[in-house]
């Protein structure tokens, strides 16, 4: 991991106001799903809701794995789960919590495509610069490490596993506790 990696963590409620900026700048558009696909794990959340934010009677998942830690990546990402409902001649929101390198939200996209989706729509709540993918509604632009709500964990941990210092697996620490993570839940993650 980079000693220079920089984090931003938002909360549960900054999470439902970007939702619910998206679920706007979707319904200011032609574009209605027929179905929500999120990327699993990092989509299942926003998927959910966005489903109930647009009144989208279908939320289906499409598990990939790209990430291995905070930063590290396998060559490429990987189908873990197919499409779990058939999405042919339907018009498809993908949905991801962030486009990071794009590779994640492109290969999605493909199989979607050999799918036969009529028309695919692509949400996340931030996207870097970097990516090869600029989805077609996003919030947030970032360069920074976002901490989700539901990866907590999953990161501090990582964190420690990176670290066999323990000094500098503190170090990393309190820079996501300045970054915005309440301290006594870093304490009650890292010590249950």
């Amino acid at each position: 991991m980079p000693n220079k990696v920089e984090y931003e963590i938002p909360t549960w409620n900054q999470i439902y106001d970007i939702l619910l900026n998206l679920n706007q700048k979707i319904q200011a558009t032609p574009f209605h799903p027929d179905v929500v696909v999120a990327i699993a794990r990092g989509g299942l959340v926003a998927g959910r809701v966005l489903v109930d934010l647009l009144e989208t009677p279908q939320l289906t998942t499409l598990q990939i794995e790209f990430y291995t830690g905070i930063t590290q990546t396998k060559t490429a990402p990987n189908i873990k789960q197919k499409l779990t409902n058939s999405v042919t001649n339907k018009k498809v929101l993908l949905v991801d919590d962030i486009a990071d390198s794009g590779k994640t939200l492109k290969l999605a996209h493909t199989i979607l495509q050999k799918q036969k989706a009529a028309q695919i729509q692509t949400a996340t709540l931030y996207w870097k610069p970097q990516s090869n993918i600029k989805p077609d509604f996003t919030e947030k632009q970032t360069q920074n490490w976002v901490i989700f709500p539901w990866d907590t964990k999953e990161t501090l941990q990582k964190i420690l596993q990176t670290h066999q210092d323990k000094q500098q697996s503190n170090k990393e620490i309190a820079k996501i506790v300045k970054a915005g993570l309440p301290q006594q839940i870093a304490d009650k993650l890292l010590n249950p």
